[in-house]
């Protein structure tokens, strides 16, 4: 019987790698996730604990850092017992309860149905919804322990959590290169999906495996001896070849004598050039197979993937596929992109530079999940970039650079460098020129043209694939806006100063000025500027402010808009509010209420924030009247506008994948969500992105045709009923 594993036993794992303090936080982590998960017992009879505990151990092969461990072991503390994010924020910081919201998140998805597109889809939410690349490494470590224990659940759930393994989960696995856990799941969901073909396959290999193991024993004497004359430092590791990847090659055809590649020897080297002389000295000894030597070095699979194969006639004329790498092309090999916490500050230049690259597609996904707020876009990204088909392409000194399919050189330089990108004038791709426009292909070899008085282009958003490079772009661009705000601040500024015949030094002296940045809660003048130039405030506002006839700017604006009568044509505005003849004002949509296009609307005009636009039904402005203002919809406006909603289902089981793919059906981004039981409903609180009135209106609705919705609405707004 398998002993259950103990926290010593995670702790002597990770001593090697981690430091005393780390481990006594690691230590503290268990102790309360032992707490809260006390008199709880899985469907295997295990305490609740022995689920945290084995997650953590099986991401303490991957060697990641303290805080992916910490957040291992607390992962189901949410989910699982009374704990409050609260708490769990005030012992243990806010870094470890987003990874642990996060996992809370996505545990509650399940793949509701076997069709691909549902799979494709789950896939792209989950990634999504990961914000943190280490929430799915805690996710594919829960979801390996769950499989390994997965006989004692009914075979049809078996069945379902299987087929969910291997078409949303394993891809993930296998984009992040993390071939250890991903090789183990295949094994285990043919398992369950196949077990008839899994039990066939193993009896077969335990049938010759006496036999098979003693020819690996004898090839492997062979090799090393040849290796330890030419001193070459080195270690062997023997395999025989998994039962799913058996059962692959079974399904393409083959027929068990068919399949070469059963025995296979791993040697692992000290350098990349003792890869090379290595194949060669076997090459010498054993005959090789034709077309078989594959340069993984010089030419890494997508997900990071590097090292030298072969196949060879060798010992008793047994067919051995052979894989020659050096330790950190292993460590990459093994645990993918995880490697990177063990080996960020070593590897070589290569490998770091192929590690590097996929970090940087996850950080430019995690910003751009903060700019656009929509986990389903940032999904979409994720999937473009991340989880979409990859190709390989070369600077010209042979470097190799990671690009999603349908790249451009524009992706490409802004991949190099962002002073690259932003300077680019033209390409040349294999010795000839090409536009700007032009989609990138397998091994192409791109030199880029640049000119340092050269600015990006906007036209260039409208062809650029990656997330990187249309975040730059937008980047430059939102700074060159700021400075152009600045810069035209400080002209009406200085115009207004001399229409009040006041000088400068007078107006904004020391002392004077830090009041002005303080009454304004800003840091500096330019700040001043970037304000007056984006017509936030007006000039001679900010000039009152120091003066001692200064009005305080409600006064202001009331003064502002007092002819209420004069409204400037809809088609001429470009603001989404239309408020009196001006449109130099600062409008905010009120958080409270949040109106969206089409809604009854009230202008409110507050102390130091502009004019707040409510719905004519807020509760909070209801007994304002001396502050409101008629403002109204410009006709010409296209924007998107948040809006909170609620879902009152059955709690039967969880809707949340049902809820998401109706809304990507209606083109609705979900921004954020999250839910609550009650005794027999489930409440789902959303906040969702809109054009329109009546597209908000046309999804509550539609909710109504999921046979599980109970009432649907929005949030401070009258109940939309069942029809």
């Amino acid at each position: 019987m398998k002993k259950e594993p103990k926290l010593e036993d995670l702790l002597e794992k990770l001593k090697n790698n981690l430091s005393e303090e780390d481990l006594q936080e690691i230590k503290r982590a268990y102790e309360f996730a032992y707490e809260k998960h006390k008199g709880n017992y899985r469907l295997t009879k295990e305490p609740y604990i022995t689920h945290p505990l084995n997650v953590a151990l099986i991401l303490s092969d991957l060697h990641v850092d303290k805080v992916t461990i910490m957040a291992a072991l607390l992962h189901e503390v949410i989910n699982n017992s009374d704990t409050t994010y609260e708490e769990l924020e005030e012992q243990f910081g806010s870094e470890i309860t987003a990874i642990v919201k996060n996992i809370s998140t996505i545990n509650r998805l399940e793949l509701p149905d076997d069709k691909e597109s549902s799979a494709i889809y789950l896939r792209k939410v989950l990634v999504g919804l990961a914000e943190d690349v280490r929430v799915l490494f805690i996710k594919l470590a829960d979801r390996l322990h769950n499989m390994r224990t997965i006989w004692a659940v009914n075979p049809e759930k078996q069945k379902k959590k299987a087929n969910e393994t291997m078409n949303v989960l394993i891809p993930i696995a296998h984009r992040l290169g993390i071939y250890s856990i991903k090789s183990e799941l295949e094994d285990l969901c043919l398992k369950y999906l196949k077990p008839e073909v899994y039990e066939d396959i193993l009896k077969q290999l335990d049938a010759t495996i006496p036999e098979l193991e003693e020819v690996l024993e004898a090839m492997q004497d062979s090799i090393s001896e040849m290796l330890m004359e030419q001193g070459i430092k080195f270690k062997i590791k023997s395999r025989v070849k998994s039962v799913y990847s058996i059962y692959k090659k079974l399904s393409k055809g083959k027929k068990w004598n068919e399949i070469y590649d059963i025995l296979a020897l791993r040697i692992i080297v000290e350098k990349e050039s003792d890869c090379y002389l290595t194949i060669g000295l076997i090459h010498s000894k054993f005959h090789p197979l034709p077309k078989r030597f594959k340069d993984y070095i010089a030419m890494p699979k997508e997900n990071m993937y590097q090292s030298l194969h072969t196949g060879v006639f060798g010992i008793d004329g047994k067919i051995f596929e052979i894989q020659v790498r050096t330790h950190e092309m292993d460590e990459i090999a093994e645990k993918g992109i995880a490697s990177h916490w063990s080996y960020k500050e070593q590897g070589t230049k290569k490998i770091q530079n192929m590690m590097e690259q996929k970090l940087e597609m996850f950080r430019n996904m995690i910003d751009s999940y903060k700019e656009t707020t929509s986990a389903l876009d940032f999904a979409t990204n994720v999937n473009t970039d991340m989880l979409g088909d990859l190709i390989y392409v070369f600077t010209p000194r042979g470097d190799v650079v990671e690009l999603p399919k349908g790249s451009t050189p524009i992706d490409f330089a802004y991949r190099i460098h962002s002073r690259v990108g932003d300077t680019t004038v033209g390409a040349i791709v294999n010795d000839e020129i090409v536009p700007l426009s032009y989609e990138l292909k397998e091994n192409d070899v791109i030199k880029i043209n640049t000119n340092k008085n050269s600015t990006p282009s906007k036209e260039w958003l409208d062809f650029v694939k990656t997330t990187a490079a249309k975040n730059k772009i937008k980047s430059y661009f939102s700074k060159q806006d700021r400075i152009d705000y600045i810069s035209n601040g400080k002209n009406i500024l200085e115009r207004e100063l001399r229409k009040q015949h006041l000088s400068f030094n007078d107006v904004f002296s020391e002392e004077k000025l830090t009041k002005i940045l303080k009454d304004l809660k800003m840091q500096e003048m330019d700040d001043i500027y970037l304000a007056i130039g984006s017509l936030r405030y007006t000039a001679l506002y900010i000039i009152k402010l120091s003066t001692e006839e200064k009005q305080n700017v409600t006064d202001a604006l009331i003064e502002k808009v007092s002819n209420k009568n004069k409204l400037i044509p809809k088609n001429n505005n470009k603001n989404a509010i239309v408020v009196g003849e001006y449109n130099d004002i600062l409008v905010t949509l009120a958080k409270c209420c949040k109106p969206v296009k089409g809604d009854p609307i009230i202008g409110y005009i507050t102390k130091g924030e502009g004019i707040s636009v409510h719905r004519k039904d807020c509760v909070n402005i209801l007994d304002k009247e001396e502050r409101l203002i008629s403002v109204s919809w410009s006709d010409n406006e296209e924007n998107e506008y948040f809006s909170d909603i609620f879902i009152e289902t059955l709690n039967d089981k969880n809707y949340l994948s049902e809820i998401i793919n109706k809304a990507s059906t209606k083109n609705i981004s979900v921004v954020s969500l999250n839910t609550s039981d009650n005794n027999d409903t489930t409440l789902y609180n959303l906040t969702i992105k809109v054009r329109n009135s009546n597209e908000l209106h046309d999804f509550l609705d539609s909710l109504y045709s999921l046979s599980f919705v109970k009432k649907a609405g929005k949030n401070n707004a009258c109940l939309f009923t069942k029809k």
